[in-house]
């Protein structure tokens, strides 16, 4: 049997790093994997794929990564279940990674990630003298950075 996944992408947000009650870390987060192909209006749609890291290997990992950071990661597809507090089952698909590699220095993420955060003030200055048409009183929307997917 094989199960093996390799993917390329951007963390959506910092890596989640947690403890368990004996001490192991374990980091949780979400990649955002460009297809390889345009949708019919010409434009790349991603997939935001969850994944979860052990151990050393976690620590280094949220300790080296960032929101945005272009990242290779190498693993198995995993399920699993658990009951909520409604007491509904719940499934989770997930990559377990066995392996990570960084794909970009964190001056080149930094800087990256400096010239996005420029163009989207540029960007908001310019929505901001215009209505918005999905507020009920045509007043701004408030949404913070962790509402977007990078």
């Amino acid at each position: 049997m094989i199960n093996r996944v390799v993917l390329i992408g951007r963390l959506t947000k910092d890596v989640e790093l947690r403890y368990t009650q004996s001490g192991v870390a374990v980091g949780s987060f979400n990649l955002a994997v460009q297809r390889p192909f345009k949708n019919a209006d010409g434009e790349r749609e991603s997939d935001f794929i969850n994944a979860v890291i052990w151990r050393k290997a976690a620590e280094n990992f949220a300790n080296f990564t960032g929101k945005g950071a272009l990242v290779a990661i190498e693993g198995r597809l995993q399920t699993r279940n658990y009951e909520n507090n409604a007491g509904q089952r719940v499934y989770v698909t997930e990559v377990a990674v066995d392996n990570f590699s960084l794909l970009e220095s964190k001056s080149e993420s930094e800087h990256r990630r400096q010239q996005n955060g420029s163009s989207n003030s540029q960007q908001r200055k310019q929505q901001q003298s215009t209505a918005n048409p999905f507020s009920s009183n045509n007043g701004d929307i408030d949404i913070s950075d962790s509402d977007l997917p990078f």
